[in-house]
Parts: C-alpha cells; structure tokens; sequence
C-alpha cells in the first residue's frame, strides 16, 4: 500500500489503517511490512484496541472484548477488510478478504475512479475502467478500450 500511496493522494484520497493491536505494537507491525513488502507504512495507523471502531464498522462481532493480545489473527480478521467512505461520510465499498489473501489495490484505485467519476455524471463505469491505459472519451471523462 505505501508503495502506491501517491496514487491515492492524487485521487483527494486519505488513507489510514486500523489495528485492534495496541499502539505501541504498531512500530513493529510497521517494520515487518517494510522487511516484507520494502516499504513502511506512510500513512496514519489507528489503534482499536477496545474493538470499538471495529465494531462499530461491523469488521468484528458485538460480542468481541478481552485483550487484543489474547486473541489470534484469525480472531482479528479486520486487517483485511477495506472501507471506501465517500466525502458525505457514506459507505460507498466494503471489501472482506481472507487473512491469506492480500488485498488488491489496483482494484480499490479503479473503484475510487469509478465513484469519483459516477459522482460527478450519471453513468455506469465498465469492468474494464482503467485510468492510464485506456483511450479518453472526452465526453465524459471514461476510459474505454482502445
């Protein structure tokens, strides 16, 4: 994610992570992920360690409590699930992915376009919208094949 930050900041996009891990956990979860993926995090990470925002997003169960370090990564399955919350504070994708599968950015980038673009014109984006790598329709601003 760190790696291609710079594409969500161009969108007006903010990111941050969420961890039900204590804060001071963080530095150590933040160094693994640069020995792993050759990047730290560059964004904010906020800790959840009562489970409340976790809750409150629906990422963990009404009856989750005790302390985070008891549980598994199993139990705290919110390190895979992504949220796109639009300028009106709405919902606007709720993505759940399986601890052993990481998430697809590129994917999380294209649906971005597609809300940014579904905002502004009352269209349907195609499977296929892919900002870069498509002829413009200066029409209304759509990526096509081409």
């Amino acid at each position: 994610m760190a790696s291609i930050k710079d594409e969500f900041d161009r969108r007006g996009v903010k990111v941050m992570a969420l961890s039900v891990d204590p804060i001071d956990k963080h530095a150590g979860w933040a160094a693994d992920i640069e020995e792993t993926q050759g990047t730290a995090p560059n964004y904010p990470m906020i800790g959840d360690s009562d489970f409340a925002i976790s809750k409150a997003y629906g990422m963990l169960g009404a009856d989750v409590s005790g302390d985070p370090a008891d549980r598994t990564a199993a139990d705290n399955q919110t390190v895979r699930s992504v949220f796109v919350i639009g300028p009106d504070k709405k919902i606007k994708l709720i993505m759940l992915y399986p601890m052993t599968t990481g998430r697809n950015f590129n994917e999380i980038l294209r649906v971005i376009d597609s809300l940014q673009l579904t905002a502004k014109h009352k269209v349907a984006t195609p499977a296929q919208l892919a900002a870069g790598r498509r002829r413009r329709d200066r029409r209304l601003g759509l990526q096509r094949p081409g």
